[in-house]
């Protein structure tokens, strides 16, 4: 996935923030696997400006599926 989500940020640049965490090598990432009560990795979760949920993903997902996501944040 990390090809994928690295070829789109850099096609979103400017319009949806990324930021993208090592679960088992961040105390951050691990923290917010359980904020978000996430289980499984990866798991793309999409929040609007306000910080609330706008969509989330999980597994191995096609790029158009994302990209439909990293949309509706524009």
């Amino acid at each position: 996935m990390k090809p994928v989500v690295d070829r789109l940020e850099q096609e979103y640049t400017g319009t949806v923030e990324f930021k993208v965490y090592d679960v088992d090598k961040s105390q951050e990432g691990a923290e917010l696997m359980r904020s978000y009560g996430a289980q499984y990795v990866p798991t793309f979760v999409f929040l609007n400006s306000d910080g609330s949920e706008a969509g989330r993903l999980v597994g191995e997902v096609a790029e158009n599926d994302m990209k439909a996501q990293l949309d509706v944040l524009r």
